[in-house]
This record gives structure tokens, sequence and C-alpha cells, in this order.
């Protein structure tokens, strides 16, 4: 009996039959596996992948100036976004991008071919407009949402005070750093699910942002603009490195002006350079010079030393310890009173003034006046400048720091120590906001410095400066005006003097029988010439008589017959 010949053919089917079996049972136990074991975690994944929560920024508040002018809003924008995963046609879609928004397309091309990116800027803070014309080709995979952005309708005016708030509003510098929390609000969310094309299909809930609240400086721009503008002027004029101005009611502590040249365009502050955006004002230290002689005389005026009747015979030189320090002009030995000393800037009188004084009563007039420490100001940066503890004291020293060298100072602590005579002997502390939306207003620190007479007394010298004194280039017709002026020369980085390099400066009340404003100009490294009377009074006398008759503040003296 012959046995049957197995058919091959009959073996291979059954073979894949039982392969089949085999992946089926697979299959079947992957899927048991996972609408067991995984289903709960697999929708979850599922539903993130289609469910996606969105920021929804609040607006920014505005920053006003006093008389309600914007110095710093918000405009509206599009950012506009793309999924390189579900972007069907990356060619058109950067070639469209590049043609209405003027994004680079090359860039924007390799990035749409990523195949590992799932989100992409096309442009933030597009033009609505131009967002608008692209949204309607209806290209797959891009998307859009609000965005709001900052922007600067003065440009120039103020913008060393207002700072700046960069791409995704927060606040960088300025105002726009210091009062960052108050400004920017709270950003609120909008959950959304999305097709697999990226679609909005259903809402399912949202939370409202809070909106940033206003901010009123006490910024005047008008008074700002003009300060600008004469630094301007006077650093061209006298081919200087830079100029600050500050404008100050004495009796608030208002800063109306804060100005700074070589200026820059706050919508331009990330093409600036640092060293051009820094408010120099309140940032930087200088050595003041002979405008600082007036704390000298203010603390032996103070302690009952001397009047300002009380006569000095006054060589034209002084030792101190290993150093001989002399006047500016040259002159024989002369008698001066207390106020020809101020008057007519003599470092040897101011000398003589402190020795009588002592080196621990005069460093307490310094720190007195508010010298060594910060002044409360409120702005991002403020330095406290640099003062010497007695103890720390050289045997010169006593020679140097009454002439206001060998101490530096910010220009606002100047401006401050000068607004405390202007008001009658009381120091007010200076700062740029006038209120917040939303908050009381905040009332500056106040302490009584010199005594009422004192200050009447020192407000009279002053005024000799500049009617026969080194500041006769301050003069405002119709107004009486009380200043001192400043020559400073530059310390060396590697110690001592002799650098030829200078600051000039003049600090000023008007008008002087009743002060409303102190003014202060500081003008860095003038090479034409250097003498504060010749180069920052001038620049004082255009911001005071621009300022007065802006305010209208009534003339106080006489007329010339």
């Amino acid at each position: 009996m012959r046995r049957r010949r197995r058919n091959p053919v009959d073996s291979r089917i059954r073979l894949l039959l039982a392969l089949l079996v085999v992946a089926f049972a697979a299959l079947l136990g992957r899927a048991a596996w996972l609408q067991g074991v995984r289903a709960e975690s697999l929708a979850r994944m599922a539903e993130q992948q289609h469910r996606q929560t969105v920021a929804i920024p609040a607006s920014r508040g505005t920053i006003y100036d006093r008389t309600g002018v914007q110095l710093a809003i918000g405009e509206q924008a599009t950012t506009v976004y793309a999924n390189p995963r579900i972007v069907r046609a990356p060619r058109r879609v950067a070639y469209e991008a590049g043609r209405i928004l003027g994004v680079d397309v090359p860039d924007l091309y390799a990035r749409l071919r990523d195949p590992d990116l799932g989100f992409v800027y096309v442009k933030r803070k597009a033009g609505p407009a131009q967002a608008a014309l692209l949204e309607k080709k209806g290209l797959d995979g891009l998307g859009f949402y609000p965005e709001e952005r900052r922007w600067y309708p003065q440009h120039r005016i103020g913008a060393h005070v207002i700072g700046y708030a960069g791409l995704d509003n927060e606040g960088l510098s300025g105002v726009e750093l210091r009062l960052d929390r108050l400004l920017r609000g709270r950003a609120g969310s909008e959950t959304v699910v999305r097709d697999p094309f990226g679609r909005a299909i259903d809402f399912l809930g949202e939370e409202s942002e809070r909106e940033g609240r206003s901010v009123v400086l006490t910024l005047d721009h008008t008074i700002q603009a003009n300060a600008e503008s004469v630094l301007r002027e006077t650093v061209d004029r006298f081919q200087a490195q830079s100029a600050t101005a500050i404008v100050l009611e004495p009796k608030s502590g208002d800063v109306l002006a804060m100005a700074v040249a070589p200026g820059f365009d706050a919508n331009r502050f990330g093409a600036t350079p640092s060293d051009v955006a820094r408010n120099r004002t309140v940032t930087d230290v200088y050595e003041p010079g002979s405008t600082f002689k007036l704390i000298t005389v203010a603390g032996a005026l103070s302690e009952r030393l001397v009047t300002p009747q009380t006569s000095f015979v006054l060589p034209y030189s002084i030792q101190v310890a290993d150093r001989v320090i002399h006047d500016a002009e040259s002159r024989g030995t002369e008698t001066m009173t207390v106020a020809r000393i101020l008057s007519h800037s003599s470092n040897v009188g101011a000398i003589t003034l402190a020795q009588k004084l002592g080196k621990e009563r005069l460093s307490r007039w310094i720190s007195r006046f508010g010298f060594g420490r910060h002044t409360g100001i409120g702005f991002p940066g403020e330095a406290q400048g640099f003062v010497l503890k007695p103890e720390e004291w050289s045997g010169s020293t006593i020679g140097n720091v009454p002439i206001g060298q060998g101490i530096a100072v910010t220009p606002v602590q100047m401006a401050a120590a000068y607004g405390a005579v202007a008001n009658g002997g009381v120091w007010v502390q200076p700062h740029l906001v006038e209120r917040i939306e939303g908050s009381p207003r905040v009332e500056p620190k106040r302490r009584r410095v010199i005594k009422p007479f004192v200050a009447a007394q020192l407000n009279a010298m002053l005024q000799n400066v500049v009617s026969a004194g080194t500041g006769t280039s301050a003069a405002v017709p119709g107004y009486r005006v009380a200043g001192k002026t400043g020559t400073a020369e530059k310390p060396s980085p590697r110690g001592g003097y002799g650098t030829g390099k200078y600051v000039a400066s003049f600090i000023g009340m008007v008008p002087a029988s009743d002060p409303q404003l102190v003014i202060l100009v500081v003008v860095d490294e003038p090479s034409v010439t250097y003498w504060g009377g010749v180069v920052a009074a001038p620049a004082f006398a255009q911001i005071a008589r621009f300022a007065l008759q802006y305010l209208e503040l009534p003339p106080d003296a006489a007329a010339p017959r």
C-alpha cells in the first residue's frame, strides 16, 4: 500500500495561517492591554493632544505725565505661529509670510521643514492688518493670537526715565522695570479643544485676565522736552561727552524734568548702547566741585561759628598736610567775608571754614544733607555716592572734601540738597511717581536739615553768586536767581588728578524770593572750555526761563531802569 505524499503548498498555507493566528492573538492581547491597563493614561494623552490652554496676556498699564500726556501705551498686535508637523506647503507659507510680514523667508522655510519642531514663531507682535491678510490665505498649520506691544508715543522725550518693556511686555529698565508688577497686571487663560489641523472646535473654560494699573509721573513732558533740547545744544556747542539736568519742585519733591544727553528713542531701546540708555541723573556719580561749598558754609553757619559778615584774611594758597591748594584765579592776600567766599568761590576760604568745623562736624553735615546714601527716588540702579567716614580721612581730606573733591554724589542728591535750602531748610524726598491707579498718593519723606534763618542766609549769599560772582551767566531777566557754579577736575582711574578732564555744573533756585524750582545742569568733559559759569550756567538760564514762563510764575525782580 502506497503512502500519500504531502502537498508542500498545503504546508505553506497552514504555516501562514498559524502565523496569522499568532499575530491576531498578539494584536488582540495588545488591544486588551491598551483598553484595560493603559486606557486611562492614553485617554489623558489624547485629550492633552487636542486640548490646549492658551495664556491671555493682560494689557499693560499706561504711563502718563502730570498733564495727562501718554508716555507709554499698549498697542494691539497679532502673533503668528506655525506647527511644522501639519504645515502642508512650507515653501508657500514661508513665501507668503515673507511677502506680507517681512520675515526672513529662507530661515522660516528651514524651520517649517524641521519635523522635530511642533511650534515655531512666524512673527511676534505683527501688525493686526498684516496678520489678517495672511490669515485670509487659509494656509494649513498657521495660528494667530492677539497680543499687545509697548509703544512710546513721545519717542525720545523722557526715554531715560520711562525705560522700556520688552517683547514679552516685561519691564526691563526705568519706571517700566521699577513698577513692572503693577503695570503688567495678571495674565488670564483659555482652554481650547482643537482638531488634528489645529483649528479650535470647542472652548472648555477661561480665567479672566487682570489689567495692569496705570501710572501718572511727576514729569511734565513740555519742560522735559525743553531741557533735553537745551542739553543737546550744550553738548554740541562745548563738544562734551554728556550732560544731565534736573528740574525739581523743592516744596513737593516732584521731579518735573530729568534729562540726559545724548538721548535715544525709547521705541529703539534694543538697538541703543547701554552707555547711552542709562539714566545718569540717578545712576552716575561725579565730583561736584564748588557747588558742594554750600554744605561747608551751611555747616559753619548752623554751628554758629560764623555769620555771613564774618571776615577772614585769606592768602592765595593754603597748605593742607602735604598739599598746597589755591584759588582758581590768581590774586593777592585779601580780606573776604563768608558771603564773598561763597559768591567768589574761594577754595582757600571754604577750607578755612572747614578747618573751623573739623572733620567730625563736617561729616555730620554732609550726611545730614543726604550724601552717601540713596535718596529713595524709586528708580532702578540708584547710586548712593561715595563719602569717606571720618576715620578714613587722611591729613589732606579736610582740604579737598569742603571744595567738592574727593567725594562723589549723584545729580539727584545734589538737587535735593539745594532743594532743602530752597524749601526753608526742609529736605523733601525727590520722586517721579505722582500716583498709581487704585492706590492713595504716597507722601514723600521730609526732614529738617537746617534752620529757616540759615536757609535764608544761604539763599541771599547764593543770589550774590549770580548778581556779582561766578554765576552771572545764570541770570534770568525779571527774576531773582540764587545758585552756585561748579568746576571739578575728574580724578584719574589710577589715582590723583591731572587728567585735564572736567565736570562743569550749575545749580540754582528761582524765583529766589520764594523758590518754586531748583534746576541743576551737569556737563561732563566739555572740550571748548570747562568753567561751570561759562558752560553750565547759560544752560540753566535757558531751562529756567522757559519753565518760569510755561508755569506762569510771576517775576520777582524789579525791571532795570
